[in-house]
């Protein structure tokens, strides 16, 4: 049975995509899921093959310990068994594909939490959307768009998570996030994920959202979101705890979307902002090198997308040192990352 609406938020990481999940998972109708990376990591489009009842089982639990322990987490897969094997029973007949096996799934454990409409906010999913729209012809697809400067800024405060309130974060994950870390390789990412989506941009069933748009207008562009995805608009989902920042302190008690999160890059050398509106404790910095390096690399997406470059001079030691640590910081992160990947060659394609 598939259900009649899916969705999927997708962006750039850091871009928005886990505030737009909890916007549409306070929806009555809506279940939104924990970051699933079935796509890339668990499946390959491009060396798709049928599951027999071995392999999918093993699938299925994969797929139920990223949902119930968190992605990041390193849970038990063959713990699920039991339930995985419950699951596939109406399956009748194997083999059964991938992509058959994921709507099935989604719908399986929308339905376990009272609610039809699943949500899946993975946010590399931006590399995807050619699949989803072919794979499940119910689905809409929200993509996320942030200044990439304020990405930038998050990302290299990423590996702090454990310390802002992602306790349960293991340190392995801490320091896969600052290995991460790279100006020019966030950067290109940034460029990789954008251009991605906006591939279908005048696809009837893919929406653009601006993170800064969401953070000043959140009730105008949560109706839109919801005039796209074809459900009721309500004031309560707007209504979202103030965690998962890579640059506040979780706050889950506080509710409502915090306008402050905006263009937190400009308290650079040279920013602009205004402190008084902004803790202190919120007020990370980006180096002019790291301003520098994100808008050589993306001054045309940026014009593109409305995102103002401002006149800036790297400090030139900076620069040559981030330069030549590009290459070994590339590497270190490739092979951190290699137990997410299901195709390099693929991989490599679409992202870089």
């Amino acid at each position: 049975m598939k259900p009649d609406k899916m969705f999927f938020v997708v962006g750039n990481s850091r871009s928005g995509t886990t505030m737009m999940g909890r916007i549409l998972g306070k929806h009555s109708d809506v279940y939104t899921f924990g970051e699933l990376h079935f796509f890339g990591q668990l499946w390959s489009p491009a060396s798709s093959s049928e599951l027999d009842k071995q392999k999918a089982e093993k699938m299925a639990s994969q797929l139920l310990c990223i949902q119930r322990e968190g992605y990041r987490t390193h849970g038990k897969p063959s713990s699920f068994l039991p339930e995985s094997r419950r699951f596939l029973s109406e399956f009748a007949e194997y083999p059964v594909t991938p992509d058959l096996l994921f709507s099935a799934f989604l719908h399986y454990e929308t339905l376990r939490n009272s609610k039809t409409i699943p949500c899946d906010q993975t946010p590399r999913n931006v590399f995807y959307i050619d699949n989803i729209l072919q794979f499940y012809p119910q689905a809409k697809i929200i993509n996320m768009i942030r200044d990439p400067r304020d990405v930038l800024l998050s990302q290299k405060q990423k590996w702090k998570r454990r310390f802002l309130g992602g306790t349960d974060m293991p340190m392995k994950e801490t320091l896969r996030d600052w290995i991460n870390y790279h100006p020019i390789t966030i950067s290109r990412i940034w460029q990789t994920a954008v251009s991605a989506a906006d591939k279908f941009a005048d696809n009837e069933r893919v929406i653009s959202i601006y993170f800064e748009k969401l953070l000043t207008s959140p009730e105008a562009t949560v109706y839109d979101v919801c005039q796209f995805t074809g459900i009721d608009y309500a004031t309560a989902m707007i209504q979202v705890p103030q965690v998962g920042s890579s640059v506040n302190t979780d706050k889950p008690d506080q509710l409502g979307i915090n306008p402050t999160r905006a263009s937190n890059w400009q308290f650079g050398q040279n920013g602009k902002k205004d402190a008084d509106l902004i803790p202190s404790e919120n007020r990370r910095t980006l180096s002019n090198t790291e301003i520098y390096i994100s808008q050589k690399i993306n001054r045309t997406l940026m014009e593109k997308h409305n995102y103002v470059s401002i006149s800036i001079r790297p400090n030139v030691f900076s620069l040559v040192v981030n330069i030549l640590a590009f290459p070994i910081k590339l590497a270190a992160a490739f092979v951190c990352n290699l137990d997410r990947i299901k195709n390099i060659r693929e991989t490599i394609k679409r992202r870089l």
